[in-house]
């Protein structure tokens, strides 16, 4: 396999090498040719001329030399007509060259993206990093049109020039070419450069308002919800202001330097043809030169224009770049090590073990503290505690997102550290908190466990997760959209969805992470059923805050201050009423009995109303008491 792929890699780089050969040899064809126009034109005007003169001389014109100037003027018509299609062709063969180029780099930053730590994509922004990732790849696209469209060839054409004018006119044609052609440089680049910070103004005002747009639109129900439609659009237009300065400044500079540029190749321009008159009048040129040395400099206009551009936007393409190539040099401090070997795992040895692991997200702020306890293969274990006790980083270290300061971590015997991340990560199926979907359908997302898997097994786990029914129910069934996010469908669809393709996914590991947190208790039942058939023969761990939802695991470990404070069954900890578990259940029970209970508010009202009149009663007492005088 890897043979093969080697050779197609092998045979893909020879077509690159042979189109850029080609392409090489079509563009100095087309350098040369454009050359030629200006010597066609100079032999016919020449031709004309001469005839021209025969005929003020009352002295038949010479059919020869009508023919030639007719051939000439021909041979003028095909020069052009020759330098068009060599630029033409290579434009075409260039263009595979430079998209198949682009390409790769697109993919490999889009997968680069993908390998970054957890901790880079949740300090990212996403409209900031979409707007990089776009003008970056665009920017490569330009620099390599620039260097191949119009650097190479105005300097083949700039040589070729200079030697011609230096062979057929003298040297003073070629030093005023030469100097005309270093002041438009030197111009260009020093003001360009200056104009480079306007430049880097313009791409952040442009990221931050890509930012703003795309927080605001994902956040569109908050913004509804506290009616801050103008606030956003404010704020959006602020950061669309800033954009407008710097580029307002980016035009106004950029006229003056369109201006300098003109006035350079006017003077020198100009500065060329009075030497060709003077050389007219003395008999050292022809009318037919005068008319060639206008065409090879107005020959080079074209590109010199282009070379102002070219400078210009290449500056900034690189800009651009600059920030794609930084996130390619951004390192994941999660990978492999250089000999991990595969996770070896069946469900029968799908152990899953922590030892005294410690961990902090931020240094010096611990968030587990040696914590130790080990999940026998095919059990069911719940992790709860209260809120920042440390539950969910216990997914995300068994994931490897993150690695523990001090500590291992095992899977089936093997430390998670020593085996390769795509076989640990396909060994461990999560079903999320907030179960986030693509914007696609129903079964796009339902695929997603496992891409390779048949129509028939998706139908099966939907059943499994209890969604079968519900998604037939629909106007288009398994291809209905679910919206951005997913939000189009229910919490209690999004989280079946989401079982559903972790059982797709059929690994020997699976992690709940409150994944009925936010459901009605009816919904988290029907929930809970499906859950509890995904996880037959499976070593599952549940993240749970709700207790009622983990009273039948084979073991509960209570985490507190992210230390294993208590561990046992549901009733081995009830039995200790002074339990951090035992609180945790009647707190939870008592709140769920009482607003459970329609008599609650009624008697709750009532007691208010009885102390109420019991403490207006025991103050007209105290009062009377007060006065001493019986007739009050």
């Amino acid at each position: 396999m890897e043979s093969a792929k080697s050779a197609a890699g092998f045979r893909e780089g020879i077509m690159m090498g042979m189109r850029f050969r080609v392409g090489f040899e079509e563009q100095r064809s087309g350098g040369a040719m454009n050359i030629v126009v200006p010597f066609m034109f100079k032999y016919a005007v020449d031709s004309l001329n001469q005839m021209s003169g025969n005929m003020l001389n009352l002295s038949d014109a010479p059919n020869t030399v009508a023919t030639m100037a007719t051939t000439v003027l021909i041979g003028y018509g095909i020069s052009r007509a020759g330098a068009a299609f060599f630029n033409e062709v290579r434009n075409a063969v260039f263009g595979k060259v430079a998209q198949n180029s682009i390409r790769r780099i697109a993919k490999n930053v889009f997968l680069h993206l993908h390998n970054l730590d957890l901790a880079f994509h949740l300090n990212r922004q996403t409209g900031a990093l979409s707007k990089a990732i776009d003008r970056g790849t665009r920017g490569i696209s330009f620099v390599l049109s620039a260097l191949v469209f119009n650097l190479l060839p105005i300097m083949f054409e700039v040589t070729l020039v200079s030697g011609v004018l230096y062979y057929r006119c003298g040297a003073q044609f070629a030093l005023v070419t030469l100097g005309t052609l270093g002041a438009y440089t030197a111009f260009t680049v020093a003001v360009t450069r200056w104009r480079t910070r306007f430049r880097i103004e313009m791409n952040k005002a442009d990221n931050d308002a890509g930012n703003a747009a795309i927080d605001s639109l994902l956040n569109y129900e908050t913004v509804k919800y506290f009616n801050n439609e103008n606030y956003e659009a404010q704020r959006y237009d602020g950061f669309l202001k800033t954009y407008e300065t710097a580029s307002l400044k980016s035009t106004s500079t950029l006229a003056m330097l369109n201006f300098g540029q003109s006035a350079i190749f006017s003077v020198g321009l100009t500065a060329i043809m009075v030497l060709a008159s003077q050389g007219i009048v003395t008999g050292t040129l022809t009318v037919g030169d005068l008319v060639m040395v206008n065409g090879l400099l107005f020959q080079l206009s074209l590109p010199l224009n282009f070379l102002g551009t070219v400078y210009r936007e290449t500056r900034q393409a690189l800009i651009d770049m600059n920030t794609l190539f930084t996130l390619l040099k951004v390192d994941t401090r999660i990978k492999d090590k250089a000999m991990a070997s595969p996770l070896q795992i069946t469900p029968q040895t799908a152990t899953v073990a922590f030892d005294n692991v410690h961990f902090e997200y931020i240094e010096g702020q611990k968030v587990l503290s040696g914590i130790s306890f080990e999940v026998p293969a095919g059990k069911k274990v719940a992790i709860v505690g209260g809120s920042g006790s440390g539950k969910s980083t216990i997914v995300r270290l068994l994931f490897r997102f993150y690695e523990p300061q001090k500590g291992n971590i095992y899977l089936a015997g093997q430390n998670i550290q020593d085996v390769s991340l795509e076989s640990l990560r396909r060994a461990v199926g999560v079903v999320p908190q907030d179960a986030v979907l693509f914007h696609n359908t129903i079964y796009y997302n339902l695929l997603y466990g496992n891409i390779n898997a048949s129509p028939e097994e998706v139908y099966a786990v939907a059943k499994l997760a209890g969604l079968h029914d519900a998604i037939l129910r629909m106007p288009h069934g398994y291809d209905t959209q679910v919206g951005e996010r997913g939000l189009k469908l229910s919490g209690g669809e999004k989280q079946r969805v989401a079982i559903a393709r972790a059982i797709l996914k059929d690994p020997p590991v699976i992690l709940y992470d409150e994944a009925t947190s936010s459901l009605d208790s009816i919904t988290e039942e029907t929930i809970l059923g499906a859950m509890r058939d995904a996880v037959k023969h499976r070593t599952s761990i549940f993240i749970a805050h709700r207790l009622s939802t983990v009273v039948d695991a084979d073991e509960i470990i209570v985490l507190d201050q992210g230390k294993v404070a208590e561990r046992g069954t549901h009733h081995g900890l009830l039995a200790n009423p002074g339990s951090i578990y035992s609180e945790m259940w009647h707190t939870q029970s008592s709140h769920v009995q009482n607003h459970d209970n329609p008599r609650w508010d009624a008697k709750k009202e009532n007691v208010s109303k009885e102390e109420e009149r019991m403490k207006l009663q025991e103050e007209i007492v105290n009062s009377v008491k007060g006065c001493g005088n019986c007739s009050c």
